[in-house]
């Protein structure tokens, strides 16, 4: 097969996150030229955690022309300026790992090896203290303008962020069909799918699907049986457990945290109106039972929800894209929710698909061009999730003597060797998470760099002091200046 006819009726499988992020960026987008039809089933749950979002989200939002405001009541959100990561290096640390720059950089080296060269001085200031969005993060203050710009994302109600998107998308021309996929109708000859057959008998034919049936993937595997890359023994989590709590306080925490335990972490994740709650965990080290005990005895407020115990392989499809089927969101694979990076890898798996689509027809080209882009963001989002597990001086459980002990890809194995012998760190175009962010963790996770980069040193010591100084002094003032987070929500976008 090298091409196929012209692609003019997209059928997406699943509603949720994946599904209406789909339908409502290519009806907006490029609409005028296709029919989208989305199936899904009132009966069927979405798994809806998907709560935390990194910055990339506004850019989609941008591309849509979605008013931030009427978005951020729609789905009860507020805004997140990084993660805290708790009991992750070592019991009783904590460090944040922030959106935002950090420092000032230079052509032959980043701010981390002018810090690390004032710290040969007695400069002790931790390294985050030059971090604007890190420093307003940890005073609970949250604003902008454009002489204030900050970097941030959101938490949001992903179940309301689907509802949302349908509402956007239904006036652009998407078709709603409820019912539930009853059979994948094949191709004999080419093995490309050809409709959906629902359980009322009702048949949806399509030139191309979107496989957006979460874990079960029903088009990408079950019907065209693509494949599976396992990832359980360097991601050993495998369950979670997610439950709602009202908020106890007013004061909301433009932060998602990340608490580590025995056997995992658990999130905590602050909406306007309620706390997103769940664990994270190994069901080697701990039974279903026990992780419903330990996250209800560490939520502060009243459940809204009955825990929900959500079972998971963390790994990738071999293809996201096969034939005439693109997997999204779970359906296309799973790293855990670590990093945020779930909606982000819908949101870029749409935008490639958009970049490539196949309206005068399919070609391999575009297909192996899809997966390669795909396969290096997902291995280079995995790699950064492991570190947080592999780089650890916890060895109070099994779990944790597990984690430090395991053998972890080449890819990531050189990062961490490179950063603790020379301070550098050197990433791949498909990388999502910045310089910076590797450093935040690396440090946060206790490597200590031997060397630096001696253009550092190029600056004399009085330099540099004032250098850092009048880094940290410019944060400091600019954070005094910002309202509390939950202020400013109340005067924006009120939900």
């Amino acid at each position: 097969m090298t091409k196929t006819n012209a692609i003019k009726n997209v059928v997406i499988a699943g509603g949720g996150t994946a599904g209406w992020m789909a339908a409502a960026a290519l009806a907006k987008l490029i609409g005028k030229n296709i029919h989208v039809t989305l199936v899904e089933s009132d009966d069927i749950g979405t798994v809806g955690v998907g709560e935390a979002t990194i910055p990339p989200i506004r850019t989609f939002h941008k591309l849509l022309g979605i008013n931030e405001q009427a978005f951020m009541k729609a789905t009860q959100a507020s805004f997140k300026l990084g993660i805290s990561f708790e009991n992750w290096g070592d019991e009783n640390t904590r460090y944040i790992h922030s959106f935002g720059v950090t420092g000032k950089e230079c052509w032959a080296g980043e701010f981390h090896h002018f810090w690390l060269q004032g710290k040969t001085l007695g400069i002790n200031n931790p390294f985050g203290d030059y971090c604007y969005e890190l420093q307003a993060a940890k005073a609970g203050k949250f604003a902008f303008n454009q002489q204030n710009p900050i970097n941030y994302a959101y938490h949001m109600d992903a179940t309301r962020y689907a509802q949302f998107l349908r509402e956007f998308s239904e006036p652009l021309g998407v078709k709603r069909v409820e019912g539930k996929i009853q059979k994948v109708v094949k191709n004999a000859k080419t093995g490309h799918i050809e409709s959906l057959l629902l359980n009322s008998g009702e048949q949806i034919n399509g030139d191309f699907f979107i496989d957006c049936t979460g874990f079960r993937g029903l088009l990408i595997e079950q019907a065209l049986h693509t494949g599976y890359e396992d990832w359980s023994h360097l991601l050993p989590c495998n369950s979670a457990i997610a439950v709602q709590t009202k908020s106890t306080s007013d004061t909301v925490l433009p932060l998602t945290r990340s608490i580590a335990h025995k056997s995992g972490w658990q999130w905590r994740i602050p909406l306007q109106n309620r706390v997103g709650n769940g664990l994270v965990y190994c069901s080697q080290y701990m039974d279903d039972e026990q992780a419903k005990a330990l996250l209800l005895n560490n939520i502060e407020g009243e459940a809204l929800t009955e825990p929900r115990v959500i079972k998971f392989k963390t790994g990738r499809r071999l293809k996201g894209w096969n034939k005439n089927c693109l997997a999204l969101g779970l359906a296309s694979g799973f790293v855990e929710p670590l990093e945020s990076t779930s909606i982000h890898l819908i949101m870029s798996g749409i935008i490639r698909f958009m970049r490539l689509f196949p309206f005068n027809g399919i070609t391999n080209h575009a297909i192996d061009e899809y997966n390669k882009q795909l396969k290096s963001e997902i291995e280079n989002i995995r790699d950064f999730i492991v570190l947080h597990y592999k780089v650890t001086n916890r060895d109070d459980s099994e779990f944790w003597l597990h984690c430090s002990a395991m053998e972890v890809p080449k890819t990531l194995k050189h990062e961490i060797d490179l950063f603790k012998q020379t301070g550098r760190v050197f990433l791949d175009d498909g990388d999502i998470f910045r310089v910076d962010s590797w450093v935040q963790v690396m440090l946060g996770q206790g490597i200590g760099p031997e060397q630096h980069h001696l253009i550092a040193s190029m600056m004399n010591n009085e330099e540099l002091t004032r250098f850092l100084h009048g880094i940290k002094q410019q944060i400091e003032q600019r954070v005094s200046q910002l309202p509390p987070h939950h202020e400013f929500l109340k005067q924006y976008c009120p939900a």
